[in-house]
């Protein structure tokens, strides 16, 4: 699995501080930490976001009422921000504590001021 900035034309990235996580079997992926470990809690989260996204596109489809469909939407929202606030902490106690511990942390850190940035946009 990739970063969630890269996209498939992309090749993947490495991480700032020169390594890239890599699993069991050697495939490379931004994941840190939690994931790394289990990732299909991530996919199980992002299985529950996509079935609410069906969801919103029902109740467009139905002609629901809109604020419904905005408190809706706002789950949604939510949802994906917690996701990505549980990325960036495992990035944090993972990849970038690793950075620290080798030297390599000021890239490291810059790496993930960027990736902050990307969040809170």
């Amino acid at each position: 699995m990739h970063a969630p900035s890269e996209t498939q034309d992309e090749p993947p990235s490495t991480h700032a501080h020169g390594a890239r996580t890599q699993d069991a079997h050697g495939a490379g992926h931004g994941l840190a930490s939690k994931y790394r470990r289990d990732p299909d809690a991530l996919l199980t989260r992002l299985r529950r976001i996509e079935g609410q996204v069906r969801g919103l596109q029902r109740m467009v489809e139905e002609d629901r009422y809109c604020v419904d469909i905005l408190v809706q939407l706002a789950a949604v929202r939510a949802a994906l921000d917690e996701v990505g606030l549980a990325l960036l902490a495992d990035h944090t106690r993972g990849c970038v504590a690793d950075a620290l511990r080798s030297g390599d942390g000021e890239a490291a850190i810059e790496e993930l001021l960027g990736a902050v940035r990307r969040f809170v946009r």
